[in-house]
């Protein structure tokens, strides 16, 4: 059965609609950032409740929470977490170091601008940002899924040479079959 376009995009409203309503997030802890994760979970915030929810792997996660600042490391990482997670796939860039690299933004090790590498759907700004602006950052990327605006990994798929030639400078050819296969 073929789907002519107006079926196509009652379907796909229908699925974001469904998606915005339950999320399980990989919390990617990079640094100092992650120390507010904890109470968004906890009872008093209780992220649950509004439909996040903590997940181990990539491959069953909606959302990738990068927190804190990344290094040339832990930037890799990050990009083959992201490449694990199943379309359609999110992500959060969590305190001021995802957006410029915060404190450390002129060391030679650190990354700036995680949106240069992998699409980032919503980003909580601050150095450390509160319990309450994680909440409103879920809920930014649920309203956006909702509204299907989230599209940062349709974004990735059409651009991804230039987001491949942004990583190949940041980190040199990446072969990832050795990686994985050490």
């Amino acid at each position: 059965m073929v789907l002519d376009e107006k079926d196509r995009k009652t379907w796909e409203e229908l699925g974001d609609f469904f998606r915005g309503k339950s999320m399980w997030m990989m919390h990617f802890c990079t640094g100092c950032g992650a120390i507010e994760l904890p109470p968004a979970m906890t009872s008093r915030f209780d992220m649950e409740r509004i439909g996040m929810g903590p997940m181990a792997t990539p491959r069953q996660s909606d959302v990738l929470l990068v927190t804190g600042y990344l290094s040339a490391k832990t930037l890799r990482r990050v990009i083959y977490s992201y490449e694990q997670m199943l379309n359609p796939k999110y992500v959060i860039g969590f305190g001021s170091c995802t957006l410029n690299g915060g404190v450390y933004y002129d060391s030679y090790s650190t990354i700036n601008k995680l949106d240069n590498y992998i699409p980032v759907d919503v980003f909580v700004a601050g150095c450390m940002p509160r319990p309450e602006a994680v909440m409103n950052a879920f809920k930014d990327l649920m309203d956006k899924i909702k509204a299907g605006t989230a599209n940062g990994w349709k974004k990735y798929q059409e651009n991804k040479e230039w987001y491949e030639e942004n990583q190949k400078l940041a980190l040199g050819e990446v072969d990832v079959k050795d990686e994985f296969h050490e």
